[in-house]
């Protein structure tokens, strides 16, 4: 039996099948139509993630778990959209025993993984999962859009075209994680917003609720959840 080792972000970061499955996934979205889903929210997401629970006071491997969960959640887009976060979560297991990280560390990544999306069933069943979760819905930005053509957006594409500022404000005192959201109500209302992101929203409540916090939302400055 092959001894297990530490396993880090920048080990999975790195890793050149990693990057390939992240940025085809990428392009195979690209091509029917759906927003930013490569390295750059894959990042993003990581980074939440560990912020959320070394905020939280959870230990610093834990924290590490939840950014690798972050940076491989969508590699299952590579093969399809539906059912990703499952057909995912088999390939970052095998990737991740490929670089020898143990059993128990894997089976908390892969489940985390396996219930980030759907938004109907998936569940916030650890500690790293409930982290990933907050942070890869959280992800709403302009900077996500790659349809140029303003005219042509569909609701999905106007809605992150008009958020230009977003962040996850986790507050210890209060035990609360709120996503904080800058609005340009000149593109889309804030009641697009909620129209398409119920769910997620949702989903957030579920996984701050995991982590002993109540999850908040407030848009332009004004709480609305």
């Amino acid at each position: 039996m092959t001894e297990s080792r530490l396993v880090t972000l920048e080990m999975v970061r790195t890793d050149r099948e990693v990057d390939t499955y992240i940025n085809k996934g990428n392009d195979h979205l690209g091509a029917t139509g759906y927003t930013e889903h490569g390295v750059r929210h894959a990042t993003l997401v990581a980074r939440i993630a560990y912020n959320i629970l070394t905020h939280l006071g959870h230990d610093t491997r834990e924290a590490e778990l939840a950014a690798i969960a972050g940076y491989l959640h969508d590699i299952g887009n590579v093969v399809s959209r539906f059912a990703h976060g499952q057909t995912g979560a088999v390939m970052a297991l095998d990737i991740l025993r490929r670089m020898g990280m143990s059993a128990a560390e894997i089976s908390q990544v892969v489940a985390a993984i396996g219930n980030h999306d759907p938004e109907e069933y998936g569940q916030p069943v650890n500690t790293v999962a409930a982290a990933l979760i907050l942070a890869d819905k959280s992800d709403v930005h302009r900077s996500r859009v790659r349809n140029p053509e303003l005219s042509s957006f569909d609701i999905h594409d106007r809605v992150n075209y008009a958020v230009e500022h977003s962040f996850v404000r986790v507050d210890v005192n209060r035990r609360t994680i709120t996503l904080e959201l800058k609005v340009d109500t000149d593109i889309s209302p804030v009641m697009d917003y909620f129209e398409i992101f119920l769910t997620r929203m949702v989903m957030c409540r579920r996984a701050a609720a995991f982590l002993g916090c109540h999850f908040e939302l407030s848009i332009n400055d004004v709480r609305l959840l």
